[in-house]
């Protein structure tokens, strides 16, 4: 994996913040910012593919779907909770 350097700008309570929570997981610095990252990252894109694909959603045939899901089935255990 290639690493490279960026110059990061933190409001000084971040910065604290973010050091105190480092140290309690015991990790660097460095890596619960990568980690961070990579959350929101994955949120981000997360939110993306949700959308396209509601996009791509067909509501007439989703909800045929619906109406004769577990149709002529007696409920199972557990299907109460």
């Amino acid at each position: 994996m290639r690493r490279s350097n960026v110059a990061l700008r933190l409001q000084e309570s971040l910065l604290e913040e973010a050091k105190r929570v480092a140290a309690c997981e015991g990790v660097a610095l460095n890596q619960l910012i990568n980690v961070a990252v990579a959350e929101k990252l994955s949120a981000l894109r997360t939110e993306d593919y949700f959308r396209e694909r509601a996009g791509r959603a067909n509501l007439s045939k989703a909800k045929r779907l619906l109406k004769r899901a577990g149709k002529n089935k007696p409920p199972m255990p557990g299907d109460e909770r």
